[in-house]
């Protein structure tokens, strides 16, 4: 089939191109390479066998002209990072909201080819993950109060009893409650996909991922995932840096994990008009990835926990992926201590630039950490 991938240099767009390459389709890549993402060079692991156009989803011209020919979309392209979200509103929602949008314009208003479209959303849209009460069974707390991030309470409690509420899997019908642009952009994004599909009767589908590692991920971008922050970090003989007490967790996924639940939706018609959660379902601590990767990276560096609280990060979230497994057959196949080892091994030739401190700063001085 004929296939674009928007954002397909990058991460992992660049994995779905690979395994699209490997199946067969012709596959074209519509990418602006990102300076903050990519550098001043296109990243060596470009595959030879698609085709790449370097253009934005925010020049209707040149989107429409890989948009029309496409029979499947994946539609990847997007600035990520809720802390720079959360001061550069204008770029983050004219590239997330108004790219989709853009996309969007184009199948409803010109004769096109495609026939299915799949949009990556996220697990930030949550906010707050699921909790439960021992005494009020399931809860979403609402979000913690200035006063008591400012005082080191960081754990969530059920708004009726005042009981410490335990973290428990999120399901897909949570409603989304957004604490940052980036959240809001990707539910906006999600929800015009979803519902532009039912409009014109095209299959969509929306995935939501989690938090996602894996090789190719920029070393460089302090606002990347906080695997890749934390290897550039140890790289530079410098301690990671965790927020609050260390002890929020998070759902790591592989990259290739997040490949494989694409592939099914493109090809399961029971994905059709759905959203996904795409993770593992087994939370993580923040401080345990940063030791996990110090120890697989030979060096004796503890992470510093800073006890501060930064504006947009929620406590606890991770998914529950049972919808995923029984309509698509996902099934995650890489364990956190493989894809850890992948992603170390990797990492050694990777370029990192430790920006970290610069990002923090800018945080800091905009009063959101």
């Amino acid at each position: 089939m004929k296939i674009l991938i928007t954002g397909g240099a990058g991460f992992i767009g660049s994995f779905l191109v690979d395994e699209l390459v490997k199946g067969g389709h012709d596959v074209t890549v519509f990418d602006n390479f990102e300076p903050q993402v990519h550098g001043l060079k296109r990243p060596e692991y470009l595959n030879k066998n698609a085709r790449y156009v370097k253009g934005d989803v925010r020049n209707m011209a040149a989107f429409k002209k890989v948009v029309l020919p496409a029979e499947v979309i994946f539609h990847e392209a997007a600035m990520v990072g809720v802390g720079q979200s959360q001061y550069q509103i204008s770029r983050y929602t004219d590239v997330n909201v108004l790219g989709t949008a853009n996309l969007l314009d184009i199948l409803a208003n010109n004769k096109h080819r495609c026939q299915k479209l799949m949009v990556a959303s996220s697990m930030s849209s949550y906010g707050e993950g699921l909790y439960e009460c021992s005494r009020h069974g399931k809860i979403r707390p609402p979000l913690r109060s200035e006063s008591d991030v400012a005082k080191g309470v960081w754990e969530l409690r059920c708004p009726q009893c005042g009981k410490v509420a335990k973290p428990v899997p999120t399901p897909e019908t949570a409603e989304l409650i957004c604490n940052s642009i980036y959240a809001q952009n990707k539910k906006d994004q999600e929800e015009m996909v979803l519902m532009f599909g039912r409009t014109y009767g095209l299959p969509t589908v929306a995935l939501r991922y989690f938090n996602v590692y894996g090789p190719r991920q920029s070393l460089s971008n302090p606002y990347t995932g906080v695997c890749a922050i934390f290897m550039s970090r140890i790289k530079n003989g410098n301690r990671p840096v965790i927020y609050e007490d260390g002890g929020q967790t998070r759902d790591f996924v592989s990259v290739h994990d997040i490949v494989q639940a694409n592939l099914l939706a493109m090809e399961q018609e029971s994905a059709n008009g759905q959203v996904f959660n795409v993770g593992t379902g087994k939370p993580i601590s923040v401080a345990g990835v940063a030791r996990v990767l110090a120890k697989l990276f030979g060096v004796a560096i503890e992470p510093e926990i800073v006890g501060k609280f930064r504006k947009g990060d929620v406590r606890h979230c991770f998914p529950d992926i049972s919808k995923a497994g029984k309509l698509l057959g996902y099934k995650p196949a890489v364990s956190f201590d493989e894809g850890m080892r992948e992603l170390i091994e990797w990492s050694r030739e990777a370029e990192a630039k430790d920006k970290f401190e610069e990002a923090a700063r800018e945080l800091k001085k905009r009063g959101l950490a």
